[in-house]
């Protein structure tokens, strides 16, 4: 069983940046497939960015050159840098490890930009 916890999220102006964390609060994340997805109410849950437990990570092309991830192993997270940020942006962003036939999700943290 994994436990994830999403941290992070706020209230920032446009061209601003943040940091999301997903952390593990029971479980090791380090063989799971980590996925960053945002969510608008009343939209579908779109992908953002993921990495694998060895690091190999692609992110949405919407937010490439903006968006990174990363994973800490060590500290049992995943991180997700947000730069630039536009209103767009504003969502709830979850996180979910998956693995094989296992998938867990957090509750989100919710991100908005506005000025």
């Amino acid at each position: 069983q994994v436990q994830l916890v999403e941290s992070g999220g706020g209230l920032v102006q446009p061209g601003g940046s943040l940091r999301l964390s997903c952390a593990a609060s029971t479980g090791s994340l380090g063989r799971y497939i980590i996925t960053w997805y945002r969510q608008i109410p009343g939209q579908q849950r779109k992908f953002v960015a993921d990495i694998t437990g060895g690091g190999t990570s692609k992110v949405a092309d919407s937010v490439k050159g903006r968006f990174s991830i990363s994973r800490d192993n060590a500290n049992n997270t995943v991180y997700l840098q947000m730069s630039s940020l536009q209103p767009d942006d504003t969502a709830v962003y979850l996180c979910s490890a998956r693995w094989l036939r296992e998938t867990y999700w957090g509750r989100g943290t919710q991100v908005t930009v506005s000025s």
